[in-house]
């Protein structure tokens, strides 16, 4: 047995069956399993092949099938859950109850929280016990190990280093925040991105003292989707939201001081209203679209976006005439069954959504959705068959790819109480699919600016 790490303990869910549908994902090498134990320290399994899980599919993990663990990945202990490992002498899968290393003692599954720009193809494999607590929001990808080094299930689909935590250090976030606090003391915005940066560590809050990239723009108190996986509030649920929203509405004049800060000092620059510190920016059109026009009063330069639901349609085109150059619309799926499933939306339609898209499209604004990847429904058969209706049919430029951070059982169970899933065809071929059928569409993590429109 060989110790490698800590890891973070998260916790529960409820039972969802699974089969026992086992492959070998590749020729290649399988990675051999890694567990941890009720301390924390992550060891591996000699004898035992890693397993990913995409619903109620399993894959023994190989090489071909993974990457090294990219840099700023953490690992995430799962507590109340068993690890399911492949056993390479019976080669069957083996849910592990305790320790072969230490009988009576305890083992449980591990899992990573990868870097930006890498969506995963699998999560960590595991069975719930008995009363298992809901996990927290976080996205749990499936992680083993390989000649001295750990490896995960994910897919790079933006190579941009926008939030490598290497070119984020500490003491410069720091003196850029203290140097914005003398230069704007009484602007609550930018009082509040501070927080955001040092506080909850957003890596959008770090770029605007960092002086690079995009800048963060929260501005919304409300919602009118009540996101079962929202970051920022959850009311009578056991999931704990992971950061606190917004108390207040930045006047027009705070957000524009933001804004202008940030485009006069970055090349290519990007300031974005929309962010997980909020509801939705749509609801606050009453400040964002008087900031608009004071930003472009002053200067054409710098890219404005806005990350939103879309579910205001006419809204949305007072914003493009005030000058907003691009959007970016979350859906978790394009089919309305499964979008009303997550998002739960009040006082709007999935339709509306859809217009707004068109709206955008009908611009030449530049649109791009903030697709909410979950292995295993994502790339089901249903979902791939929508998603291709829904490219032929609103030719989107860009697809952000995401990973949600949820508890992947409990969606499963959601999205499999509305609608059916297949066997997926797997992340990786459904990139490759979309490629090939629709080779004007990009794919992505990070808004572009619009030099790269």
């Amino acid at each position: 047995m060989t110790e490698y790490s800590d890891v973070k303990k998260q916790g529960g869910a409820n039972n969802l069956s699974m089969k026992k549908n086992v492959t070998d994902s590749g020729k290649t090498n399988l990675i051999t399993a890694v567990v941890a134990d009720r301390n924390g320290k992550i060891f591996e399994l000699e004898g035992y092949a890693a397993v990913g899980m995409a619903a109620d599919n399993f894959t023994a993990l190989s090489t071909g099938s993974t990457i090294n663990m990219p840099y700023g990945g953490e690992f995430m202990l799962l507590p109340d859950r068993s690890p399911v490992l492949f056993n390479l002498e019976t080669k069957r899968l083996e849910t592990l109850k305790e320790n072969p290393y230490s009988p009576g003692e305890p083992v449980f599954p591990v899992a990573a929280f990868n870097s930006p720009g890498y969506v995963i193809s699998h999560v960590s494999a595991y069975r719930e016990k008995k009363a298992a607590k809901h996990l927290p929001l976080f996205s749990y990808g499936a992680v083993g190990w390989h000649r001295n080094g750990f490896r995960t299930a994910v897919i790079l689909v933006d190579s941009e280093k926008r939030q490598d935590l290497r070119l984020m250090p500490l003491e410069k976030i720091i003196a850029g925040a203290r140097a914005m606090k003398k230069k704007m003391p009484h602007n609550r915005l930018r009082d509040h991105i501070e927080n955001c940066a040092l506080k909850y560590g957003c890596p959008a809050a770090k770029n605007f003292f960092l002086g690079r990239y995009e800048a963060p723009l929260p501005t919304s108190k409300n919602c009118n989707a009540r996101c079962i996986g929202c970051i920022s509030l959850q009311t009578d649920s056991e999931i704990r939201n992971s950061q606190e929203r917004i108390s207040f509405t930045p006047s027009p004049e705070e957000i524009s001081e933001i804004a202008l800060e940030h485009i006069r000092k970055v090349k290519r620059s990007v300031v974005s209203f929309g962010q997980g510190c909020e509801g939705d920016p749509l609801l606050a059109a009453h400040v964002i679209e008087p900031a608009i026009k004071l930003i472009r009063s002053e200067t054409g330069g710098g890219t404005i976006n806005m990350n939103t639901n879309g579910s205001l349609p006419q809204t949305m085109e007072r914003l493009f005439d005030a000058g907003l150059d691009s959007i970016r619309v979350s859906m978790n799926s394009v089919r309305k069954e499964c979008y009303d499933a997550y998002f739960r939306p009040r006082s709007y339609l999935f339709s509306d959504v859809i217009k707004s898209v068109d709206k955008a499209l009908d611009r030449k604004i530049f649109v791009s959705i903030n697709y909410l990847n979950c292995p295993g429904f994502t790339d089901s058969a249903e979902e791939q068959e929508a998603l291709f209706s829904f490219l032929k049919n609103h030719p989107v430029d860009f697809i952000q790819w995401r990973n949600l951070n949820f508890d992947p059982l409990r969606y499963w169970k959601i999205m499999s109480g509305v609608t059916s899933m297949s066997a997926p065809v797997g992340i990786t071929e459904l990139l490759s699919m979309i490629r090939k059928e629709f080779p004007d569409t990009r794919h992505g993590y990070f808004n572009p600016p619009k030099e790269r429109f």
